[in-house]
């Protein structure tokens, strides 16, 4: 098992490099890039489109019986249990307008439960990974999420879903910097969870995410030595799932701001 994990784990670190790249080269002619709308701030590209089917034609070629769920191509039915959830362009408002802060997503999950996450960010060539079990790495050295105890020690990264209440977060933005905190956003989910699980920032919140974009980071927090709001692996990959994510001593003071401005937690 471990070894199949540690296989998985260096595909996936590979093809989302190789993905980034092939990211790169679209970012990189914006001028001539097809942008479209899919809702309030929900962009796709032609770029997002490209990648992922990229990444798709790899996974089906080196794992065929798996299955893939993606962001902007239909879902495949596997036979092995495991399932690659995949975003090939997280923050893609900021890829569209040249603001390099955009990531490469690859997860791996096992009846639900994830096994392997990696965030490549290709404009710093940063590549944050790990598996179950093993560890949380960054370019090959080890990472840890923050021993903090205080919202005052630093910033926690804060999503915006268009799933729930744009009034949520503002409370939410509200208490953090009544207790002395610093919010911090750059329109990549996938990107804050693993500033989290490498000490960045205390933490990441949001109130939904689609599993392509959380899945992998709320791993790597986990393996970095963090605490994460369990998601029910029983609807996460086709409902996806709030996030609570953090160190271990800040996360008890991220969750009970999450039931004080969301009324809820999940």
């Amino acid at each position: 098992m471990t070894h199949d994990l540690d296989d998985r784990m260096h595909f996936a670190i590979d093809l989302a490099r190789r993905a980034g790249e092939l990211g790169l080269k679209y970012f990189r002619d914006l001028d001539n890039l097809t942008v479209e709308s899919k809702g309030h701030q929900d962009l796709v590209s032609e770029g997002d489109r490209e990648v992922e089917l990229f990444i798709r034609a790899a996974i089906a070629e080196a794992y065929p019986g798996d299955g893939i769920i993606g962001e902007e191509h239909a879902a495949v039915t596997g036979t092995t249990g495991h399932v690659w959830v995949i975003d090939p362009i997280d923050g893609t408002a900021n890829f569209v307008r040249g603001i390099p802060a955009w990531c490469v997503v690859i997860a791996c999950a096992k009846d639900g439960e994830t096994m392997v996450g990696v965030i490549h960010e290709p404009s710093t060539d940063e590549t944050f990974y790990g598996r179950r079990g093993g560890g949380a790495f960054l370019n090959g050295k080890p990472i840890k999420a923050s021993n903090a105890a205080s919202l005052s020690e630093g910033s926690v990264g804060t999503g915006l879903s268009n799933r729930a209440s744009t009034e949520h977060v503002a409370v939410l933005i509200g208490r953090i910097m009544f207790e002395g905190g610093v919010f911090y956003r750059n329109a990549s989910g996938a990107l804050m969870l693993a500033y989290a699980a490498s000490g960045r920032l205390l933490g990441y919140i949001e109130e939904h995410m689609n599993a392509w974009d959380c899945l992998a980071g709320m791993l790597l927090v986990e393996e970095a030595g963090g605490t994460v709001l369990k998601a029910d692996p029983k609807t996460v990959l086709g409902r996806g799932t709030q996030v609570i994510a953090g160190g271990r001593r800040i996360f008890p003071r991220l969750q009970l701001l999450c039931e004080t401005s969301f009324g809820f937690t999940r």
